[in-house]
C-alpha cells in the first residue's frame, strides 16, 4: 500500500483533471485530442488497408534482405490457409508464436490475425519449465517455432493443448543465401539442438498453400486478437486479453503523435526495429503501427551483437529508431556509432525502463535528437504517455498522455491528488486490455471503477507532464524485461541447500537493474556458482541472479513474511555510499 500518500486538500482543478485534461494545451501542433478506433472493424482491416495502399513498398528488411507488402499479403494469405485448411484452426483458437526477429515473424503474425486466432507471443529463450506454463495457460493448439529452439518446444508440449508445431529456419526468407544460412548455424556453428517432434510441419512448405483457398473470418474489434503474458502489477506470469480495438486504439494513438513528422515517411527511410516483436512495445509501436503508415522496419535480430547492430545501421538510412535504455547506451559506447549518418533521423523513442539522463544528454549530442522517454504496459497495448516530438531537451518525464487517454495520480483512498502530489498513476483508455485471460480476480485486483491501477507511483506537473517515482509492487526490471521475485524465490527454494530465499532488484549502470538474492543455507560452503546453474534450468538468462548474498537470517514480519522492501532500502543506501 501506499503511504503517507494522503492528500488533505484535493485541488478543485484536479478534481476536474478528467474534463480539463491540463495535457491537451501541450500537444504539439496537429496531434488529434482523440481518436476513433471503431473506424476500422478490426486488425485485419488496418493490414489490408496497408497491403493496398504500399503494395510495392519494402515492409521488412532483415540480414540484407527485404520483403515488400504485396509478398506478405501473398504469404501470410496463403499460410492463414494452411492454418484454416490443413490444421483445422478456427477463429479463437490460440497460436503461439516462439521466434525472434526475422522476415517470417510478421509473415506468421499477420496469418495468425487473418485466420482469426488469437496470438500467443512467447520469448523463444524460455526454459521449457516457462514455456510450459504459457502453453497451460493459454490452451494453445499451436506453435510456430524457430528450429534453434524446437527441442524447448518438445521438452514443455507434455500436458498442454499442443496438436500442431510448424517450423521455421533462420534463413527461409532470405533468398539464395537462405540455404547457405540453414546450412553454417545447423552443422557449422551447432545452433540447432537435437530434436524430436513428430508430425511436425516445416513453414516454407506450409506458405505454399493456395492463397485462393483461404476463407476470410468475419472478426469485430472486440475479439481478442493477443494474449500478451505479463507478471501485471503481481504473482505468476498472466496473459492480457488485447482485442483488435486495443490494438487499433494504439496504433491510432501512436500515428497521431507521429503526424508532425508525417512528410518523412515519404522519404524512404526506415525505422530501427531492435526490440524483439514479441515484445508489446516494438510489436505495437514499430511492427504494426509503422506497417500501418508504409514505413519500412529494419529488422535486428540480435542487438546484443553491438557491432554488427552498427554495421546494419551503417548501411540504412533510418527515420527513427525505438529502444531500451541499455540499448541505447551500448550503441553510443561503440566507436563506429558516432561515425554514422543521422540527418534523417526525426524521432528517438525510448520505453520499457526508465531512461537515464546522462544517456539522453550523450544521445543529444551525438545524433543531434532528442531521446523521448516513452512510458506503456503490456495492460495498454502498451502506450499510455509520450513526450512529444518537439521536445528540445530531456526532461526526466514519461511524457503526456497520448489521445483519448485519461491519466490521473490517485491515493490510498483512489482520489485524485493534486498536481506535484505523488500517488498511483491509474489509466483510462480504449487501448486498455479487456482483463487478464481466465483470471477474473487478478482482473479486479488492476480494474476499478473503470481505471487500470498500474501499481507504480508517480507525479502529474500543472501542464500533464507525469514522472514515475517508483514502483508500489517489487517488480524487477531488466533491460526493460519484467522479473517477478516469487517465481526466482521459487526456484531457488528447490535447492536442497537453501532454507530462506528473499529475490530483489538493485541498481545496474547496464541492465537499468539487476536480480540480486539474499540466501539463508544449510551448508555454509555452498558455491554461489552453482546456486546460478541451478537457476538457469529453469529461468531465461535476464531472471538468473546477477548478486548472490547469504545470510543468517531475513528480515521478516511479525507473522514471519520476509520484508523485501527493507533488503531494498538497504541495497539502495550501500550503492549511494
Amino acid at each position: 500500500m501506499l503511504k503517507n500518500m494522503e492528500c488533505e486538500k484535493v485541488s478543485e482543478s484536479t478534481l476536474n483533471l478528467e474534463q480539463e485534461k491540463v495535457w491537451l494545451k501541450e500537444y504539439q501542433a496537429g496531434v488529434a485530442a482523440e481518436i476513433n478506433p471503431d473506424l476500422h472493424q478490426s486488425l485485419v482491416h488496418i493490414l489490408e488497408e496497408a497491403f493496398e495502399q504500399h503494395s510495392k513498398r519494402i515492409a521488412f528488411k532483415n540480414m540484407g534482405c527485404s520483403l515488400d507488402y504485396a509478398t506478405i499479403d501473398r504469404k501470410s494469405k496463403a499460410l492463414a490457409a494452411f492454418f484454416q485448411n490443413h490444421w483445422g484452426l478456427k477463429k479463437g483458437d490460440r497460436l503461439a508464436i516462439m521466434m525472434p526477429n526475422v522476415l517470417q515473424y510478421p509473415i506468421v503474425l499477420f496469418a495468425a490475425l487473418r485466420a482469426g486466432l488469437i496470438v500467443v507471443n512467447i520469448n523463444p529463450l524460455y526454459t521449457a519449465t516457462e514455456l510450459n506454463h504459457l502453453l497451460m495457460d493459454s490452451g494453445a493448439k499451436a506453435v510456430v517455432v524457430l528450429e534453434n529452439f524446437a527441442h524447448i518446444v518438445e521438452e514443455a508440449k507434455t500436458g498442454t493443448s499442443l496438436e500442431h508445431v510448424c517450423i521455421s529456419r533462420l534463413g527461409d526468407m532470405l533468398g539464395a543465401k537462405g540455404f547457405i544460412i540453414n546450412f553454417v548455424v545447423k552443422y557449422i556453428k551447432k545452433m540447432v539442438p537435437k530434436y524430436r517432434l513428430e508430425k511436425a510441419e516445416m513453414l516454407v512448405e506450409a506458405m505454399r498453400q493456395n492463397p485462393k483457398t483461404f476463407k476470410a473470418v468475419q472478426l469485430n474489434n472486440q475479439d481478442i486478437a493477443f494474449l500478451q503474458y505479463t507478471g501485471g502489477t503481481t504473482g505468476v506470469s498472466k496473459g492480457a486479453m488485447l482485442t483488435h480495438r486495443n490494438l487499433i486504439s494504439n496504433i491510432m494513438q501512436a500515428t497521431a503523435w507521429l503526424s508532425p513528422c508525417a512528410d518523412s515517411y515519404q522519404s524512404g527511410g526506415g525505422v530501427i526495429t531492435a526490440l524483439p516483436l514479441y515484445h508489446i512495445f516494438s510489436l505495437t509501436a514499430n511492427c504494426l503501427t509503422f506497417f500501418a503508415l508504409g514505413v519500412t522496419n529494419i529488422l535486428i535480430t540480435n542487438p546484443r551483437d553491438i557491432p554488427t547492430f552498427v554495421k546494419t545501421l551503417s548501411k540504412e538510412s533510418f527515420i527513427g529508431i525505438t529502444g531500451v535504455n541499455t540499448l541505447f547506451n551500448a550503441l553510443l559506447n561503440h566507436p563506429g556509432f558516432v561515425r554514422l549518418d543521422f540527418t534523417q533521423l526525426k524521432f528517438s523513442l525510448g520505453g520499457g525502463m526508465a531512461v537515464q539522463s546522462a544517456v539522453a544528454k550523450k544521445w543529444k549530442e551525438v545524433t543531434g535528437n532528442v531521446l523521448l522517454e516513452a512510458y506503456g504496459l503490456t495492460e495498454t497495448s502498451p502506450a499510455v504517455c509520450i513526450n512529444p516530438l518537439s521536445l528540445e531537451s530531456f526532461n526526466g518525464s514519461i511524457g503526456l498522455p497520448i489521445s483519448s487517454t485519461i491519466v490521473s495520480i490517485r491515493n490510498e483512498s483512489n482520489e485524485p491528488c493534486p498536481f506535484g502530489e505523488i500517488g498511483e498513476l491509474c489509466v483510462k483508455g480504449p487501448q486498455v486490455m479487456k482483463g487478464y485471460w481466465q483470471r477474473p480476480d487478478e482482473t479486479a485486483k488492476v480494474m476499478q471503477g473503470g481505471w487500470l491501477h498500474t501499481g507504480d507511483m508517480a507525479t502529474m506537473d500543472e501542464k500533464g507532464y507525469v514522472r514515475i517515482v517508483d514502483r508500489i509492487k517489487d517488480m524487477i526490471n531488466v533491460s526493460g524485461f519484467n522479473v517477478y521475485p516469487n517465481e526466482v524465490e521459487d526456484v531457488l527454494a528447490q535447492h536442497p541447500d537453501i532454507l530462506e530465499v528473499a529475490v530483489i532488484g538493485v541498481p545496474d549502470e547496464n541492465t537499468g537493474e539487476a536480480v540480486k538474492a539474499y540466501l539463508v543455507t544449510k551448508n555454509k560452503s555452498l558455491d554461489p556458482k552453482e546456486l546460478i546453474q541451478h537457476c538457469r534450468s529453469s529461468l531465461t538468462a535476464y531472471k538468473v541472479p546477477k548478486l548472490i548474498e547469504f545470510r543468517e537470517e531475513l528480515p521478516k514480519t511479525n507473522v514471519g513474511k520476509v520484508i523485501r522492501r527493507a533488503l531494498r532500502d538497504e541495497a539502495l543506501i550501500k550503492n549511494q555510499g
